[in-house]
C-alpha cells in the first residue's frame, strides 16, 4: 500500500474515532426519582427528547434525597425530583441553577382489601393516619429520604403522631423504590402511601386497593433543575439546559400528558403555570 494512500487512511480513522468519541459524549445523567422511572413515564418520555435532540439521557433512579446528594457530589447534570422544600433548598444553597415546575400528580394511600383501621372510601388521610396508627394495622414506609417518604413523614406530623415514637412492628421501613416498597406491602396485606403513577403501572397488586385519595394535602409536585455549573465545572450546562427547555415545552409537555396506562393519564404537565 502506498504510503500517502495509508497516510490518508489513518487520517480517515483518526476522524471517524474523534466524530464517534463526541457523538458518544453527547449524553447527560439525571438524577431522578424511582416514580419517575418505574412508572414507565421516562421509558415513553426520552425515546422523544432523544430523537428530537440527539441527546442520549442516563438516568440515575433514586429516592429525591439520595437523587440531590449525587447531584451536589456532582454525580449528575440535572435533577427531576418531587420534594419541593428539599429542591428549593438545593437551590439556595448554591447547588442548583433554577427550579422549574414541570407535572403533578398525586399521593394515595393504598391498602389491603380487607381493610383493618377501617379507612377504605375516605378523602381525609390525617385521620386515614390517625386510625392505621390506632389500629397498629401494617405500614410499609419507603424509609429512604425519598419525595414520597419526605410527604409521609409531614403527613404523620399533621396527624400528630411522632411516628419515631409510634412506630413498631407494625410500621415496616422498606429502605426501598415505590415498586419494591408496594411489592412488601402486598406481601405483608399492609397500608403504604405511594405516588398514583407508580401504582397505575404496579403489576403485582395481590389485595392491594386505593383506599383513600382526593386530598389536597397529597398533591405531589415535580420539578427539574440544572446542577450549578460554577459548584462543578464538569456539569454539561449546554445540554441539561436543552432537556430542561425541552421538558417544560409544549413539545415536552405534551409527551408527558400523552403518557398513559389502560387509558389513564399518570402525570399531568404544568409548567405553563410559572
Amino acid at each position: 500500500m502506498a504510503r500517502p494512500f495509508r497516510s490518508l487512511l489513518i487520517t480517515l480513522a483518526c476522524a471517524l474515532g474523534l466524530a464517534g468519541a463526541h457523538a458518544e459524549d453527547k449524553f447527560i445523567t439525571v438524577a431522578s426519582t424511582t416514580s419517575t422511572e418505574q412508572s414507565g413515564l421516562f421509558g415513553h418520555l426520552l425515546p422523544i427528547f432523544e430523537q428530537q435532540s440527539g441527546i442520549k439521557v442516563r438516568v440515575v433512579a433514586l429516592g429525591t434525597g439520595q437523587a440531590l446528594d449525587t447531584a451536589r457530589r456532582g454525580d449528575a447534570d440535572v435533577v427531576f425530583v418531587h420534594d419541593r422544600p428539599a429542591e428549593e433548598k438545593f437551590v439556595a444553597e448554591g447547588y442548583g441553577v433554577e427550579r422549574k415546575e414541570v407535572m403533578y400528580n398525586d399521593f394515595i394511600l393504598v391498602g389491603p382489601k380487607s381493610d383493618p383501621a377501617k379507612v377504605a372510601g375516605g378523602h381525609d388521610i390525617v385521620e386515614a393516619l390517625k386510625k392505621v396508627e390506632a389500629a397498629k394495622a401494617p405500614f410499609v414506609s419507603r424509609g429512604d429520604k425519598s419525595g414520597t417518604h419526605a410527604a409521609e413523614l409531614r403527613l404523620w406530623k399533621v396527624a400528630g403522631i411522632d411516628i419515631d415514637q409510634a412506630k413498631g412492628p407494625w410500621y415496616r421501613d422498606s429502605g426501598s423504590g415505590m415498586g419494591p416498597a408496594l411489592n412488601m406491602a402486598a406481601a405483608l396485606g399492609a397500608y403504604i402511601l405511594a405516588d398514583r403513577g407508580t401504582w397505575l403501572s404496579f403489576k403485582n397488586r395481590q389485595d392491594l386497593v386505593i383506599a383513600v385519595e382526593g386530598d389536597k394535602r397529597l398533591f405531589n409536585q415535580y420539578g427539574v433543575i440544572l446542577v450549578n455549573p460554577a459548584k462543578h465545572p464538569h456539569v454539561k450546562r449546554e445540554l441539561g439546559q436543552q432537556f430542561i427547555d425541552w421538558v417544560v415545552s409544549p413539545a415536552g409537555q405534551k409527551a408527558i400528558a400523552d403518557y398513559k396506562i389502560g387509558g389513564e393519564q399518570l402525570f399531568f404537565p404544568n409548567a405553563a403555570k410559572q
